[in-house]
């Protein structure tokens, strides 16, 4: 009997080495939600500006992306929206390159993503965000995210 091979295993390598493609998926009111790997494969190859909306007690508490263009889409404390935020974005997004956008878990970045087409920018959301979704104990960090996947990151 002949049993189905995913494509991804077809070469015979273990799955690990040879996973599927991200996808871009679509999204309402910007250019869709992205993985974290696509996204760092765009930001490597310098295709996109990856653009970190965590604010800045997050990245110096939890975590930094080194080479991430820092800028709040809110402000701790109050969580205020940041006044400077268009501005800051149309500056990092002035060569015109798409922007991959990441906040803690995914969302604070879809409502980045929104403004940032507004502006008339293109902008992905980076899904699982840099800790991804808490877990059964409430624990982030262990259920996806940037720092989960490996990808390049710092603590201070």
């Amino acid at each position: 009997m002949d049993q189905a091979v995913p494509a991804n295993q077809a070469s015979g390598l273990p799955h690990e080495a040879s996973p599927l493609p991200p996808l871009v998926r679509p999204a309402e009111g910007y250019a869709g939600d992205v993985s974290p790997q696509l996204a760092c494969a765009w930001w490597q190859a310098g295709e996109a500006v990856l653009v970190d909306v965590r604010t800045d007690a997050e990245r110096a508490w939890v975590g930094e992306v080194p080479g991430a263009v820092p800028l709040a889409w809110k402000q701790w404390p109050g969580m205020a929206l940041n006044a400077d935020f268009d501005t800051g974005l149309q500056a990092a997004l002035a060569g015109g390159k798409k922007a991959v956008l990441l906040c803690r878990s995914g969302v604070r970045s879809v409502a980045a993503a929104k403004r940032a087409t507004e502006l008339g920018l293109q902008a992905y959301n980076i899904l699982e965000g840099f800790e991804g979704d808490p877990d059964t104990e409430a624990h982030r960090g262990r259920k996806g995210g940037w720092r989960f996947h490996n990808l390049p990151w710092r603590q201070s």
